[in-house]
């Protein structure tokens, strides 16, 4: 159990001393550059989802390309499916970028999510030390005593016509008791190096601006910028038999063979036939 001083008796927010709370002169002196992708970097205590936030701000014309905000702790956060997803207060990063990839047909925008998972797959491996692993579409996942545990997830929502909202949450420190079911994990769960989350949250952004850059350079092309082959590389649904959980209570179990050019996961199912899905729940059916 981690020790607490008299401050938390009186109230004191910080007194968690595993959970200092983020810097935000540092993390814009170290991510807003001129040229740069990153415009500001606001960090709030408190609010219901960074995503609905930023979204706004995006129809309010109050935020550019390159907004990122940040919450200690959210209280209305929803991932994939309008899930509802809650964790204890500056135990992980939790924030918004707002993107507006002019230079991108519309239909390739589906790449986003992906891209973003890469970035950050790529981002935590390098800044925690830790091994970790994407279930299409974009959940990250990590090792807990031998078992593969959600430790993050991504979601995109359109903002306007031209711009796009990416959230992501990913837990940091959360500890054993604190799960909120027994396939999550975390950082600290799963032996990170590193749990500190300032360079932890620039080490991720930094990844994606490099591969946002990539990608738009390309004009979205997955193969040509590269995209494709890493995500495939970094993909733990490839290889696997899955159910994929489709919407109108349908289902389809087969072999994940394969991300196509859209961004669809390819089922080859026993009858023979090869099925894109481009939306759905994954079950992973059998290790790789």
């Amino acid at each position: 159990m981690t020790p607490r001083d008299d401050s938390e008796a009186r109230g004191n927010r910080w007194s968690d001393l595993d959970r200092p709370p983020l810097n935000a002169t540092a993390l814009r002196r170290g991510l807003v550059r001129e040229g740069g992708l990153w415009r500001e970097v606001d960090v709030v205590q408190r609010t219901g989802s960074t995503n609905n936030d930023l979204v706004a701000r995006a129809a309010e014309g109050t935020a550019d390309e390159g907004a990122v905000l940040v919450a200690e702790e959210q209280t209305a956060a929803r991932g994939r499916l309008d899930r509802q997803w809650t964790a204890p207060a500056r135990s992980g990063l939790f924030f918004s970028v707002l993107l507006r990839p002019a230079e991108v047909p519309v239909p390739r925008w589906g790449w986003l999510p992906l891209l973003t998972g890469v970035a950050v797959a790529t981002g935590l491996s390098r800044a925690a030390g830790v091994d970790t692993s994407l279930k299409w579409p974009n959940d990250l996942l990590v090792t807990v005593g031998g078992e593969e545990r959600k430790a993050g997830g991504i979601l995109a929502e359109r903002a306007g016509d031209d711009g796009v909202v990416i959230g992501v949450g990913i837990n940091v420190t959360l500890r054993a008791d604190e799960l909120p079911v027994p396939q999550a994990g975390s950082l600290a769960l799963a032996g990170a190096v590193s749990t500190d989350r300032d360079p932890l949250l620039r080490g991720v952004l930094r990844s994606l601006e490099v591969w946002y850059g990539r990608w738009r350079a390309a004009g979205g092309d997955p193969a040509a910028s590269g995209l494709q082959e890493t995500y495939a590389a970094g993909c733990a649904t490839l290889g696997r038999t899955v159910r994929a959980e489709l919407p109108g209570d349908r289902s389809i179990t087969g072999e994940a063979v394969a991300v196509d050019g859209d961004g669809r996961l390819v089922l080859a199912t026993a009858a023979g036939v090869q099925e894109p899905v481009g939306a759905g729940d994954i079950v992973h059916l059998r290790p790789a």
